[in-house]
């Protein structure tokens, strides 16, 4: 349970990240934070639950484990969709069409859903790690 606490808090504090990025108008660094907040998020309910090596950065895939012993995950596949996507464009340029770079491509808006997107896993991730 110690370590699923330790990578609970670090998705905690990677959503506050991302929402300073957001502000200084990082919006691609916004998105990718908020990736990894969900990710991290759900690795320590997969900790939790005794799993100790996960492997994926797939936010959809780990929402599909967790949803294994908790349906109720289930309902947050699509935001998950829109994170894992976040999760490559941000890294990669050439993940992008044109000519454009990731810190060209994302805005405000981008960073925003990410964000809000994020903070409904790691809210439900923390709830049922406290429950």
């Amino acid at each position: 349970m110690r370590e699923a606490e330790r990578w609970m808090r670090q998705g905690e504090r990677d959503l506050v990240s991302a929402r300073n990025s957001c502000r200084s108008g990082d919006f691609e660094w916004a998105c990718f934070q908020a990736q990894q907040s969900a990710e991290k998020s759900l690795k320590a309910l997969l900790y939790a639950k005794g799993f100790r090596k996960i492997l994926t950065h797939s936010v959809f895939e780990l929402i599909r484990e967790v949803g294994v012993s908790e349906p109720s995950f289930l309902a947050l596949k699509s935001e998950a969709k829109v994170l894992d996507s976040a999760y490559i464009m941000t890294r990669y340029p050439d993940s992008i069409v044109g000519n454009l770079t990731p810190s060209e491509y994302y805005d405000r808006e981008d960073a925003e859903e990410c964000i809000e997107y994020a903070d409904s896993i790691c809210s439900a991730a923390r709830q049922s790690l406290s429950g």
